[in-house]
């Protein structure tokens, strides 16, 4: 983690979304790129130089990144493996994937905090919600890593409340090979119908994927609004910018 006297005071100014802050989920896949698992450094490369250029831009970010490149503690558990313990595992596989990104981000002079749920105290600070905040007020891209420290909970929980605790404007979900949010699995069902635009409630009751129902709750419970939008090159900085990019999930 390097950090010098020589880090920039934050932008004032957000871009022209209005977004003052954001909170970046990230599935381990996004990182995979055509890889089967693991990471793929062109595509951390590429993610990096975008999220440093909008963090330039004047709009703090945080980011929550999950582990499925690696280890999924569902899989595991149906495989026989003890839910927590596989859950466990997968924080730790969250934690990975922070490093790596911290380092291309660090690569493309950005300044970077990476802060864990659980204790490694050599390679990440502890999660700390004032000084995540402090982070964020300088400038600096923090990066959530191993969940919420809890088994049973997802990293879309974690997104959620990570969002909620920083004072995030909004969620950006950044999927793999969708561009938003569907009535079906449009790799499965040919016919499934995207959804530009739903409530919290529409995507729990009628069983859409999105995120998780408690971290849909959550985001509902406190009228978070969610945007779902694929991962490809400049869509992050387009939703940033306040362009119609994917789904958007709000209640009013």
């Amino acid at each position: 983690m390097s950090v010098g006297q020589t880090e920039p005071a934050a932008k004032a100014a957000p871009s022209g979304g209005g977004f003052h802050r954001v909170l970046l989920k990230l599935s381990g896949e996004a990182l995979m790129g055509e890889r089967e698992y693991g990471i793929d450094v062109g595509v951390v490369r590429s993610l990096a130089r975008e999220i440093a250029d909008v963090r330039e831009g004047g709009v703090d970010v945080a980011i929550v990144v999950g582990g499925g490149n690696f280890y999924r503690g569902l899989a595991a558990a149906a495989e026989g493996m003890e839910r927590a313990t596989a859950d466990y595992a997968g924080m730790l596989a969250t934690l990975l994937n922070a490093l790596a990104l911290q380092d291309a981000l660090e690569r493309q002079g950005a300044h970077t905090r990476v802060q864990s749920a659980i204790a490694v105290a050599e390679v990440a600070e502890p999660y700390i919600r004032r000084r995540a905040i402090r982070h964020l007020e300088k400038g600096r891209i923090v990066i959530f890593a191993a969940g919420t420290g809890n088994p049973f909970f997802t990293t879309d929980t974690a997104a959620s409340l990570r969002a909620l605790e920083i004072g995030a404007d909004a969620i950006l979900m950044a999927k793999n090979g969708v561009a938003g949010v569907y009535d079906g699995d449009p790799r499965v069902d040919p016919s499934a119908a995207f959804i530009p635009k739903l409530t919290h409630l529409e995507a729990i009751e009628r069983g859409l994927r999105v995120m998780d129902t408690t971290a849909l709750s959550l985001c509902m419970d406190n009228k978070l609004t969610i945007h779902v939008f694929e991962l490809a090159d400049g869509n992050i900085a387009r939703v940033v910018a306040g362009e119609k990019v994917g789904t958007v999930i709000e209640t009013h």
